[in-house]
């Protein structure tokens, strides 16, 4: 790892498919905490995504176009490697209930063994958004209902089109 790591950088890494307005308060919240934020993009093969990793991007990058200091990326492979890649001395992960922290504090725990020096910071995302995923987004979506509230009109737009549903 880079010896000048710091948390002049931190990562906010999801699937973010479809991003959500939970993940722009993060993003929102966290660049306020951070001097640089970069939202990385998995780009996973083997999981199965409504919405290709370049779109996910697209769409972020739109939502985020007027967030001074928040930069968007793709990555695929292990997160800690992509952190020391970029130099970031910190992870930022949203945190909506039990369910997510058990998971998250053993990803938190594993990415320290192998990264001690990048730091594991957890936000929970603002009351109104609590109970919002894009796994739910997408069902929602999918049956027909509107989500708006929940995404940026322009990705509810993509959801319909990508849904048929426009």
């Amino acid at each position: 790892m880079a010896s000048d790591a710091t948390a002049e950088l931190a990562i906010y890494p999801g699937s973010f498919d479809p991003p959500t307005l939970g993940h722009l308060d993060l993003i929102e919240r966290g660049r306020r905490i951070f001097p640089r934020l970069l939202v990385a993009v998995l780009r996973n093969a083997g999981k199965q995504a409504l919405f290709t990793s370049g779109e996910r991007v697209d769409m972020l990058r739109e939502a985020c176009a007027a967030m001074d200091r928040v930069e968007i990326a793709e990555f695929d492979g292990l997160l800690v490697d992509f952190a020391q890649e970029r130099g970031a001395g910190a992870l930022l992960r949203g945190i909506r209930a039990i369910s997510d922290y058990e998971y998250e504090f053993q990803m938190a725990w594993m990415n320290r063994r192998m990264a001690p020096a990048v730091e594991t910071v957890f936000m929970m995302p603002g009351e109104a958004f609590a109970y919002l995923s894009s796994r739910l987004v997408k069902e929602v979506a999918a049956g027909g209902r509107s989500v708006a509230g929940m995404v940026t009109p322009a990705v509810e737009a993509r959801l319909r089109h990508k849904l048929h549903l426009a």
